[in-house]
């Protein structure tokens, strides 16, 4: 059905608008009419010219779900009916990718399907986790709950991504910058000292010659190292899409001093925070388990989970294989425990997920105060060895004159 523009006036005279799909002008109308709201302006929209290029319309972010989460639960604790809320979250949302998938959601719910079927069609935005946890919040009727408990969820996640990616990005863009700084020096600057050294038909310095032998070879290899550089990247990403790649870069990255902690402690926060949201909405142990460890983002941590679903299946505790899996702390380990044998294994894990944050957050600010001071030294050192290299034949040369 076609989709229209409106404006319409109510008993104060104000303004206000929206679009609706119908069939003509006239159900626009009528329903302008139901609302009591008189007619201005009707109008088709215009169609989208690049609405089938997936690459030119907008992404749906992690900000659009948990509104979309927030404002769902909202809605359904007043008692609307779900198609009802999806439909005016449809027309309200702004995001025409957004928009779309909310209109193929509600006509899938409208069509028979489960809330939870219809978004399990859009795995990319909706995963495993989001789904099930909708599944069990349709079954025991507390949709509005589950969907409150998800949107807390998704935000303390996405705090956390963005921890992990602010210490991440914060040395990856000194070293890129003091890279480039390099390499500038070395290809453009040091060879106009070069020649200039050539008239001065003195022996340099060792150091100078060393700084101007490199030079030369970065200049005459620039190309074979930037091509080297990037069939290394695209050669480490294919590795790491592999079973076995991923596995062992996965091990290594635990064991990097400083970054394989902070890496440690977010699977442990993550994990804790996963499954603790998904046991308290009534989801089953090994179920969550399976969802929590597709949702690691490491394969070790992965494993390690999977061994505890094993254990669960053959009759153990939950604490017992993850002590043994040697990723998670003994500390974690015994707050499981008490978890289990007091019955209240959701509300610990919320705990020990509450106690991590603040440990990712603690290795973030210690990683960026240790970084910052090396950094500066790795500059300063660098930087300031191929200036003095430059001027100690010109320091050489001012030396025999007065001497």
């Amino acid at each position: 059905m076609p989709v229209f523009l409106w404006e319409g006036k109510n008993r104060n005279g104000e303004i206000q608008k929206g679009e609706m799909e119908a069939a003509n002008e006239d159900k626009i109308r009528a329903h302008l009419n139901r609302i009591r709201l008189t007619p201005t302006k009707i109008k088709k929209k215009p169609k989208d010219l690049f609405e089938n290029v997936s690459f030119l319309q907008p992404k749906v972010k992690q900000a659009d779900i948990i509104l979309f989460c927030r404002q769902f639960s909202t809605m359904i604790d007043a008692g609307l009916p779900i198609v009802q809320c999806l439909d005016i979250l449809h027309v309200q949302e702004e995001n025409k990718t957004f928009k779309r998938m909310l209109k193929d959601i509600k006509n899938s719910v409208e069509g028979g399907n489960t809330l939870a079927e219809a978004l399990k069609k859009y795995p990319d935005h909706f995963d495993d986790l989001f789904v099930n946890m909708v599944a069990a919040g349709e079954a025991g009727g507390i949709l509005d709950v589950i969907l409150k408990r998800l949107s807390s969820h998704l935000e303390k996640t996405a705090r956390l991504k963005a921890k992990v990616k602010g210490a991440m990005v914060y040395p990856a863009i000194t070293i890129g910058v003091a890279i480039l700084v390099i390499t500038v020096i070395m290809v453009f600057v040091i060879p106009v000292f070069q020649e200039m050294f050539a008239d001065f038909g003195k022996e340099l310095p060792a150091f100078t010659v060393m700084v101007v032998n490199a030079s030369n070879f970065t200049k005459n290899n620039i190309l074979y190292m930037i091509v080297g550089l990037v069939i290394f990247i695209f050669a480490f990403r294919r590795f790491y899409r592999t079973e076995k790649g991923r596995i062992m870069l996965d091990r290594l990255f635990l064991k990097l001093p400083v970054f394989g902690d902070l890496l440690r402690k977010v699977a442990v926060a993550k994990f804790t925070r996963t499954m603790g949201t998904l046991l308290g909405s009534g989801v089953a142990i090994l179920e969550g388990l399976d969802i929590v460890a597709k949702t690691s983002g490491n394969k070790v941590v992965e494993k390690a989970i999977y061994d505890v679903r094993t254990g669960i299946a053959e009759g153990k505790t939950m604490s017992d294989p993850l002590s043994e899996s040697g990723v998670f702390p003994s500390m974690v380990c015994q707050m499981i425990a008490v978890g289990e044998s007091t019955g209240a294994l959701d509300a610990m894990l919320e705990k020990i997920a509450d106690f991590y944050d603040e440990q990712v957050d603690q290795a973030v600010e210690n990683l960026t105060s240790m970084i910052e001071p090396f950094m500066l030294v790795f500059l300063g050192v660098t930087i300031g060895g191929l200036v003095v290299a430059m001027y100690l034949p010109i320091f050489k040369m001012a030396g025999a004159i007065s001497g």
